[in-house]
Protein backbone atom coordinates (compact mmCIF):
# COMPACT_ATOMS: atom_id res chain seq x y z
CA UNK A 1 0.00 0.00 0.00
CA UNK A 2 2.99 2.68 0.81
CA UNK A 3 4.44 1.84 -2.25
CA UNK A 4 1.48 2.19 -4.24
CA UNK A 5 0.35 5.87 -2.03
CA UNK A 6 4.39 7.12 -3.56
CA UNK A 7 3.59 5.96 -7.44
CA UNK A 8 0.16 7.92 -6.63
CA UNK A 9 1.58 10.98 -5.25
CA UNK A 10 4.55 11.35 -8.27
CA UNK A 11 2.18 10.60 -10.49
CA UNK A 12 -0.56 12.97 -9.67
CA UNK A 13 2.01 15.95 -9.45
CA UNK A 14 3.86 15.21 -12.42
CA UNK A 15 0.28 14.45 -14.44
CA UNK A 16 -1.29 18.18 -13.30
CA UNK A 17 2.12 20.32 -13.84
CA UNK A 18 1.64 21.49 -17.72
CA UNK A 19 3.92 23.74 -17.52
CA UNK A 20 6.17 25.62 -15.06
CA UNK A 21 4.71 29.19 -16.43
CA UNK A 22 1.27 28.35 -17.29
CA UNK A 23 0.73 27.46 -13.98
CA UNK A 24 -1.49 23.96 -12.91
CA UNK A 25 -4.53 23.51 -15.03
CA UNK A 26 -7.53 21.80 -13.27
CA UNK A 27 -9.90 19.15 -14.50
CA UNK A 28 -13.19 20.85 -15.88
CA UNK A 29 -15.18 18.94 -13.25
CA UNK A 30 -14.85 21.46 -10.16
CA UNK A 31 -13.61 24.50 -11.63
CA UNK A 32 -15.83 27.12 -10.22
CA UNK A 33 -17.14 28.30 -13.55
CA UNK A 34 -17.11 25.20 -15.15
CA UNK A 35 -19.04 22.99 -12.72
CA UNK A 36 -21.60 20.62 -15.20
CA UNK A 37 -25.16 20.21 -13.96
CA UNK A 38 -24.68 16.42 -13.47
CA UNK A 39 -22.50 16.62 -11.39
CA UNK A 40 -24.18 19.42 -8.92
CA UNK A 41 -27.10 16.70 -8.80
CA UNK A 42 -25.21 14.59 -6.56
CA UNK A 43 -24.39 17.57 -4.28
CA UNK A 44 -25.66 17.53 -0.33
CA UNK A 45 -26.42 20.51 1.36
CA UNK A 46 -27.48 20.96 5.02
CA UNK A 47 -26.72 24.28 6.25
CA UNK A 48 -26.13 27.76 4.83
CA UNK A 49 -24.32 27.19 1.67
CA UNK A 50 -27.11 27.07 -1.50
CA UNK A 51 -25.22 25.35 -3.83
CA UNK A 52 -21.68 24.99 -5.17
CA UNK A 53 -21.21 28.45 -7.07
CA UNK A 54 -20.43 27.44 -10.54
CA UNK A 55 -19.73 31.74 -10.63
CA UNK A 56 -16.06 32.22 -11.79
CA UNK A 57 -15.38 34.60 -9.10
CA UNK A 58 -15.21 31.90 -6.27
CA UNK A 59 -12.05 30.03 -5.30
CA UNK A 60 -12.58 26.41 -4.61
CA UNK A 61 -11.31 24.32 -2.32
CA UNK A 62 -11.67 20.79 -3.22
CA UNK A 63 -11.03 18.15 -0.57
CA UNK A 64 -11.09 14.52 -1.76
CA UNK A 65 -11.95 12.08 1.40
CA UNK A 66 -11.12 8.88 2.16
CA UNK A 67 -14.24 7.13 3.34
CA UNK A 68 -17.23 8.03 5.85
CA UNK A 69 -17.58 6.90 9.15
CA UNK A 70 -13.64 6.33 9.58
CA UNK A 71 -11.69 8.19 11.95
CA UNK A 72 -9.90 11.14 10.56
CA UNK A 73 -12.57 11.81 7.86
CA UNK A 74 -15.31 13.59 9.90
CA UNK A 75 -12.90 15.66 11.60
CA UNK A 76 -12.08 17.44 8.32
CA UNK A 77 -15.28 17.67 6.99
CA UNK A 78 -16.55 19.09 10.37
CA UNK A 79 -13.08 21.58 10.77
CA UNK A 80 -13.89 22.95 6.88
CA UNK A 81 -17.90 23.11 7.73
CA UNK A 82 -17.07 24.87 10.70
CA UNK A 83 -15.22 27.38 9.27
CA UNK A 84 -17.27 27.65 6.05
CA UNK A 85 -18.08 31.61 7.18
CA UNK A 86 -14.01 32.57 6.92
CA UNK A 87 -14.28 31.04 3.49
CA UNK A 88 -17.37 32.71 2.08
CA UNK A 89 -15.79 35.72 3.68
CA UNK A 90 -12.85 35.83 1.27
CA UNK A 91 -15.24 35.14 -1.73
CA UNK A 92 -14.38 31.40 -1.30
CA UNK A 93 -16.59 27.87 -1.64
CA UNK A 94 -15.58 24.63 -0.17
CA UNK A 95 -16.19 21.57 -1.39
CA UNK A 96 -15.56 18.08 0.10
CA UNK A 97 -15.69 15.17 -2.40
CA UNK A 98 -16.01 11.42 -1.62
CA UNK A 99 -16.35 8.26 -3.53
CA UNK A 100 -19.39 7.06 -1.45
CA UNK A 101 -23.03 7.98 -3.19
CA UNK A 102 -24.94 11.10 -2.04
CA UNK A 103 -26.79 8.27 0.02
CA UNK A 104 -24.38 7.34 2.19
CA UNK A 105 -23.23 11.22 2.84
CA UNK A 106 -27.35 11.66 3.69
CA UNK A 107 -26.41 9.17 6.84
CA UNK A 108 -23.50 10.36 7.56
CA UNK A 109 -24.94 13.87 8.03
CA UNK A 110 -27.26 12.27 10.08
CA UNK A 111 -25.16 10.92 12.35
CA UNK A 112 -24.59 12.56 15.37
CA UNK A 113 -21.03 13.95 15.68
CA UNK A 114 -20.35 12.10 18.96
CA UNK A 115 -20.79 9.04 17.06
CA UNK A 116 -18.53 10.13 14.08
CA UNK A 117 -21.10 11.54 12.06
CA UNK A 118 -21.33 15.44 10.90
CA UNK A 119 -24.03 16.63 11.80
CA UNK A 120 -25.42 20.13 10.14
CA UNK A 121 -23.17 21.18 7.37
CA UNK A 122 -22.69 24.48 6.21
CA UNK A 123 -20.51 23.24 3.10
CA UNK A 124 -21.23 21.06 0.31
CA UNK A 125 -20.61 17.24 -0.25
CA UNK A 126 -20.45 15.70 -3.46
CA UNK A 127 -20.93 11.88 -4.54
CA UNK A 128 -17.74 10.79 -6.80
CA UNK A 129 -19.42 7.49 -7.33
CA UNK A 130 -18.02 6.31 -10.11
CA UNK A 131 -14.70 7.56 -9.00
CA UNK A 132 -13.45 9.74 -12.25
CA UNK A 133 -13.58 12.93 -10.53
CA UNK A 134 -10.96 11.40 -7.78
CA UNK A 135 -9.07 9.95 -10.69
CA UNK A 136 -8.91 12.85 -12.75
CA UNK A 137 -7.29 14.74 -9.76
CA UNK A 138 -4.98 11.81 -9.16
CA UNK A 139 -5.95 10.95 -5.80
CA UNK A 140 -7.88 7.54 -6.25
CA UNK A 141 -5.98 4.52 -5.39
CA UNK A 142 -7.15 2.28 -8.01
CA UNK A 143 -6.81 -1.04 -6.04
CA UNK A 144 -8.57 -0.63 -3.24
CA UNK A 145 -11.16 2.01 -4.82
CA UNK A 146 -9.94 5.03 -2.24
CA UNK A 147 -9.24 8.49 -2.64
CA UNK A 148 -6.31 10.04 -0.92
CA UNK A 149 -6.97 13.71 1.02
CA UNK A 150 -6.49 15.66 -1.67
CA UNK A 151 -6.71 19.58 -1.09
CA UNK A 152 -7.06 21.92 -4.51
CA UNK A 153 -7.47 25.48 -4.17
CA UNK A 154 -8.74 25.97 -7.88
CA UNK A 155 -8.48 30.18 -9.02
CA UNK A 156 -11.62 31.46 -11.00
CA UNK A 157 -9.47 30.59 -14.55
CA UNK A 158 -9.32 26.98 -13.18
CA UNK A 159 -5.81 27.24 -12.70
CA UNK A 160 -4.48 25.28 -8.96
CA UNK A 161 -3.02 27.62 -7.15
CA UNK A 162 -2.12 24.87 -4.51
CA UNK A 163 -2.01 21.15 -4.57
CA UNK A 164 -1.61 18.80 -1.81
CA UNK A 165 -2.04 15.12 -0.56
CA UNK A 166 -2.03 13.35 2.54
CA UNK A 167 -1.33 9.57 3.03
CA UNK A 168 -4.92 8.40 4.47
CA UNK A 169 -4.13 8.68 8.42
CA UNK A 170 -3.13 12.14 8.62
CA UNK A 171 -5.24 15.32 8.58
CA UNK A 172 -5.04 18.70 6.87
CA UNK A 173 -5.00 22.14 8.27
CA UNK A 174 -8.42 24.22 7.59
CA UNK A 175 -6.77 27.41 9.25
CA UNK A 176 -3.41 26.57 6.72
CA UNK A 177 -5.77 26.65 4.19
CA UNK A 178 -7.47 29.60 4.69
CA UNK A 179 -3.97 31.44 5.22
CA UNK A 180 -3.27 29.93 1.40
CA UNK A 181 -6.54 31.33 -0.14
CA UNK A 182 -5.86 34.72 1.57
CA UNK A 183 -2.41 34.49 0.40
CA UNK A 184 -2.96 33.77 -3.24
CA UNK A 185 -5.70 36.48 -3.43
CA UNK A 186 -3.67 39.19 -1.89
CA UNK A 187 -0.55 38.47 -4.83
CA UNK A 188 -3.33 38.77 -7.72
CA UNK A 189 -4.75 41.93 -5.83
CA UNK A 190 -1.01 43.83 -4.84
CA UNK A 191 0.91 42.69 -7.32
CA UNK A 192 3.68 41.40 -4.28
CA UNK A 193 4.55 38.13 -3.19
CA UNK A 194 4.12 36.47 0.34
CA UNK A 195 7.12 35.04 2.17
CA UNK A 196 7.14 32.35 4.90
CA UNK A 197 4.55 32.08 7.26
CA UNK A 198 2.79 35.14 5.86
CA UNK A 199 -0.46 36.60 7.78
CA UNK A 200 -2.80 39.37 6.20
CA UNK A 201 -0.78 41.71 8.66
CA UNK A 202 2.46 40.88 7.91
CA UNK A 203 4.86 42.21 4.92
CA UNK A 204 5.26 41.48 1.96
CA UNK A 205 8.04 41.61 -0.65
CA UNK A 206 7.84 43.27 -4.12
CA UNK A 207 9.28 41.08 -6.61
CA UNK A 208 12.17 42.72 -8.39
CA UNK A 209 15.94 42.56 -7.09
CA UNK A 210 15.77 46.29 -6.18
CA UNK A 211 12.53 46.96 -4.28
CA UNK A 212 12.19 43.38 -2.11
CA UNK A 213 15.57 44.92 -0.32
CA UNK A 214 13.23 47.21 1.61
CA UNK A 215 11.42 43.61 2.83
CA UNK A 216 14.53 42.44 3.47
CA UNK A 217 16.01 45.10 5.71
CA UNK A 218 12.87 45.18 7.87
CA UNK A 219 12.67 41.95 8.82
CA UNK A 220 16.71 41.83 9.31
CA UNK A 221 17.26 44.66 11.65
Amino acid sequence: MAAAVGRLLRGSVARHVNAISGGISAPTTLRPAACGRTHLMNILWSGSSPAFSTSSSYRAPAVTQHAPYTFVCPTEIVAFSDKANEFHDVNCEVVGVSVDSHFTHLAWINTPRKNGGLGHMNIALLSDLTKQISRDYGVLLEGPGLALRGLFIIDPNGVIKHLSVNDLPVGRSVEETLRLVKAFQFVEAHGEVCPANWTPDSPTIKPNPTASKEYFEKVNQ
